[in-house]
This record gives C-alpha cells, structure tokens and sequence, in this order.
C-alpha cells in the first residue's frame, strides 16, 4: 500500500477490533478504531454527519457507503474500504488526488477479498 508511493500513511483493523498492521509512527486511537469497526459502515450517515477522525486529524466526509468512506481535510484526504474481515485506511496527501489512491487501496481490497479476507 505505502509501496505504491500514492497512499501517505495507513493501517489496517479486523473488523472484530484490533490493529493488524500500521504504517510507521501512525496510530489510530481506541475510540477512532471504534467508530470505523462499529458505525461507519453500519451506519454510512453517521460519518457523512460528523466525520472521519483518524490520528486526530478530522476529515470532512464526502462519500459514505457501507463499502467505502471518502474523507477531505483541505487537500489531504483519506479513503477507508471494508472486506470481508479488515477495514482498510489510508491517507494521501497533495500532490496525490483520490482516483490515484483509490485505485491502490481498491486493488489492496480486491486482493484481501479474494483470498478470504
């Protein structure tokens, strides 16, 4: 994910709760995890209504489903896709424009789902 140079900083959570994996010196915090494994993906309005917070920054969100989240904060942003049992993050920042980095995390996700997870 970070490989691809698209995608800034990331982790990835069991959708049971826990970290599996994280980028270096990225830290989501208890009650963030929280809201992405319990809420936003079951109930997309609720991050379209109070945002994405993720490491304490806290992004405007533009596309809500209970798929996919789509994060603005200026001209960083974040994209966050659920698979069968993982919740992937990730954030990049400019120059990098959401199709590029969706692009990585969607192939990221196909991959994870395609071998079960």
């Amino acid at each position: 994910m970070l490989g691809s140079g698209q995608i800034a900083r990331g982790a990835i959570l069991g959708q049971k709760g826990g970290v599996w994996a994280t980028s270096a010196g990225y830290t989501l915090s208890k009650p963030e995890q929280d809201f992405l494994v319990k809420t936003a993906f079951n109930t997309p309005g609720e991050a379209q209504a109070h945002g994405i917070t993720l490491a304490g920054i806290k992004y405007m969100c533009l596309q809500a489903t209970d798929e996919e989240l789509l994060g603005r904060k200026g001209e960083k942003g974040c994209i966050i896709m659920k698979t069968k049992q993982a919740i992937l993050v990730a954030e990049y920042d400019p120059p990098v424009i959401v199709g590029d980095a969706n692009v990585v995390l969607a192939k990221l996700a196909k991959y994870l789902k395609d071998s079960g997870y």
